[in-house]
């Protein structure tokens, strides 16, 4: 009888005394330079005494899939990605806002836009479509009264779509892309046409999302990261430097003035959103009730 109260004892011991981390909390992440944050603390060895996995993978489509799969807890995207999975798990929601697109996600073509609204000829349309890219590609059509021309839409990643070249293009051309894969394009000779910098017409803004259940579960994992967020964040803003070459595997051929000019593109917005964002973002059905603050 005392052995069994020992037992009993013991195991209320190891109950009580088991960390609120036991269960891994996976993650996953392109290496958009939003989401460096995420690599920065991986990286540093903070995410490992959480037991926080985070994976960093090519595409968003790629991403929205892995998550739909069940091989994540929770996944770093647009607000597509949200829209289209918040219809199968109504209990969906943002969890934490990491930064909104400044000119980060951009509209590139091999012809202006007058030479579009012109042109009879179909136009083709490289993306990702079944990502943040078709709502961009959207938005362009719609502010600049494009809405009734043909498009051939051509579904690559955006690791694809980096190689392609304007000297190869017969057609007029539109690229849906964002940084760092814009600076490629560059250098083969497209233009930027439009991008988010210009207005919130054309939004893209960037969050980490779960369902209810998920975070019940791993609601402490989720408070901590969101405090190591800010921390890689105080660092970048201290030591830029430092910062870059701590997370440049994640951004393959991605020198350090383009890894600064990407910052330009960006607005981090973990901490305050304002109300016009606000706004934007109801408009778009984008709740941010449940965001930690």
């Amino acid at each position: 009888m005392i052995k069994k109260i020992l037992l009993l004892v013991l195991a209320l011991l190891m109950i009580s005394c088991s960390s609120p981390y036991d269960k891994p909390l996976k993650i996953s992440a392109t290496t958009w330079i939003g989401y460096t944050p995420l690599f920065y603390a991986k990286e540093k060895g903070w995410l490992e005494p959480l037991n926080i996995k985070v994976t960093n993978v090519v595409s968003l489509a790629e991403n929205m899939a892995l998550y739909q799969s069940g091989n994540f807890d929770a996944y770093v995207g647009t607000q597509y990605e949200y829209s289209v999975l918040s219809y199968k798990e109504s209990s969906l929601h943002a969890v934490m806002m990491f930064d909104r697109s400044y000119g980060g996600d951009v509209v590139m073509g091999n012809v202006s836009i007058n030479d579009l609204k012109n042109t009879n000829t179909a136009i083709d349309v490289y993306l990702e479509m079944d990502s943040i890219n078709i709502t961009l590609l959207n938005d362009f059509l719609k502010k600049y009264k494009l809405e009734a021309k043909k498009l051939n839409h051509i579904n690559k990643d955006q690791a694809y779509i980096a190689t392609l070249n304007e000297s190869d293009m017969k057609n007029p051309t539109l690229i849906i892309t964002y940084s760092p894969y814009d600076n490629y394009l560059t250098k083969n000779g497209f233009k930027e046409l439009a991008s988010t910098k210009e207005s919130l017409d054309l939004l893209v803004v960037d969050a980490m999302f779960t369902t209810d259940k998920v975070y019940d579960e791993h609601q402490k994992q989720f408070v901590e990261l969101k405090k190591l967020v800010e921390k890689s964040l105080s660092a970048l803003e201290a030591n830029p430097k430092e910062y870059y070459e701590t997370v440049k595997a994640y951004l393959p051929e991605t020198s350090y003035e383009e890894f600064q000019h990407s910052l330009e593109d960006i607005v981090w917005i973990n901490k305050t959103i304002s109300p016009q964002l606000q706004e934007r973002l109801n408009q778009a059905d984008f709740p941010i009730r449940k965001v930690i603050q």
